[in-house]
């Protein structure tokens, strides 16, 4: 999990840079249409939907794009119908990557993922090659100003969390099972805990150390990656000095 704190962190502070609030929430949109297009438009029976939607609060969505992409996701608002998808395949060194998408055109998608692995310098695998690597799990990420250590700790236990990292330099990221993240984020909603994220992701459950040379060009395949409008989330296993992680987060 230290891994995965660290290179969150470098993307805080990129989102911090870029702005990209509007690339977020659609990502965040299409989620929830996909979500209330599989299970229903209710929250207390669609489990997905529940934790979309805590997702969309914590980056702070204005309520009526929530209900509007439910509505668009039960058919009560025309909307664009998404495909799921993941691509796995491999970095620098051997780093595993898997990329979730949502496309409305699988072919086209295909086609710039693969792009995106040859051109900077990885290599796009078979589906389940690095897929058993990760292990979904609830993380919700809050500034270190939003609350004491020590209160974070005891609000998120009692509500059901697993356990609070605080190695991060500027967050702290709290870890649930991912039935648990609904309610864990509504607990500390309800406390008053001002939340950057809240959202299921696939932690490695091993990592590969890398150099400066290889994180850098790993990073910028990662980029690339992300910034494909169909993609959703991107992860991997890298994990680097602390040495270079200064570099990289000073780069950003």
């Amino acid at each position: 999990m230290s891994g995965h704190s660290k290179w969150s962190t470098i993307k805080r502070k990129k989102g911090k840079a870029d702005a990209e609030r509007g690339r977020i929430f659609t990502r965040l949109i299409r989620e929830i249409t996909q979500s209330a297009r599989q299970g229903g438009g209710d929250p207390a029976g669609n489990p997905r939907l529940r934790t979309a939607i805590a997702a969309a609060k914590a980056a702070n969505m204005p309520a009526k794009n929530i209900e509007n992409a439910i509505k668009k996701g039960t058919g009560e608002l025309p909307g664009t119908v998404y495909e799921e998808n993941n691509y796995e395949g491999y970095g620098q060194a051997g780093v595993a990557i898997l990329v979730e998408v949502l496309t409305d055109n699988k072919n086209r998608t295909t086609a710039e993922i693969r792009h995106i692995f040859s051109k900077y310098g990885g290599n796009l695998g078979e589906n389940g090659c690095v897929s058993w690597l990760f292990e979904p799990k609830g993380v919700i990420t809050i500034s270190k100003e939003a609350a004491a250590e020590e209160q974070l700790f005891e609000l998120a236990v009692e509500a059901g969390a697993e356990d609070v990292n605080t190695e991060a330099e500027d967050a702290f990221e709290v870890y649930t099972t991912v039935p648990n993240l609904a309610q864990v984020s509504q607990a500390l909603e309800a406390a008053g805990v001002a939340m950057l994220s809240a959202e299921i992701a696939r932690i490695p459950q091993n990592t590969v150390m890398l150099g400066e040379e290889e994180a850098i060009k790993l990073n910028r395949l990662i980029e690339f990656l992300e910034d494909n409008d169909d993609v959703q989330k991107v992860y991997h296993n890298a994990d680097v000095p602390p040495e270079v992680m200064e570099k990289l987060a000073a780069s950003e």
